[in-house]
């Protein structure tokens, strides 16, 4: 018979989590964890396969909380605007948690038009954004998201490695020029017109 649980998966799973918030995920070991637990590193084995499991549910339970900073910006009336804010407003409180999820070494390097599908759940809600906020063929809209996100990118990295400070008054400023600015040079470029200003 297979020793009771003294820990519950998400019990784990919270402890794990509150360890790569405060140091990264290469702090989350199995003796960081037991520690954590306030007990020895046995226990985790009794829910959970191996160690690359636990940081696998870690991830998800990162992803979980981008996810509300991305729900939060889509609900706002200039939704893309609103979703890039959120990006770098995650990388400033949850520095640890936004390098594990978008600045982690990718195994084969995606081309630049592949690279935000595969790091972002979100990709398709967002780019409906830009499409259905602009009225934006999806063509079109994935160029705006694809530099606007290199972009915000630039600042969150910086954001979350505390190479800069911006307040927010400057991150809006930022991000409302930048756009403009392409979104221009899309319209331009494409013979679409010059409406969306």
């Amino acid at each position: 018979m297979p020793p009771k649980a003294k820990f519950t998966r998400d019990i784990i799973i919270q402890a794990g989590l509150s360890i790569v918030r405060e140091n990264g995920i290469e702090a989350l070991t199995a003796r960081a964890l037991g520690a954590k637990l306030g007990s020895s590193a046995r226990p985790i084995f009794t829910v959970f396969q191996s160690m690359d499991e636990v940081q696998a549910e870690v991830k998800e339970s990162a992803k979980s909380i981008y996810d509300e900073y991305v729900r939060k910006g889509l609900e706002q009336e200039l939704a893309f605007k609103g979703v890039g804010t959120q990006y770098i407003v995650f990388a400033i409180q949850e520095p640890k948690l936004f390098q594990l999820l978008f600045m982690s070494e990718q195994e084969q390097p995606p081309k630049v038009v592949n690279v935000m599908p595969i790091i972002d759940d979100n990709y398709e809600d967002i780019l409906l954004s830009v499409q259905n906020g602009y009225h934006l063929s999806k063509n079109t809209a994935e160029q705006l998201y694809r530099h606007l996100w290199i972009y915000t990118h630039g600042i969150a990295v910086l954001c979350a490695t505390n190479m800069c400070i911006f307040t927010p008054e400057e991150i809006n400023k930022m991000i409302s020029q930048v756009f403009k600015g392409v979104l221009k040079e899309i319209i331009q470029e494409n013979g679409i017109g010059d409406n969306y200003e």
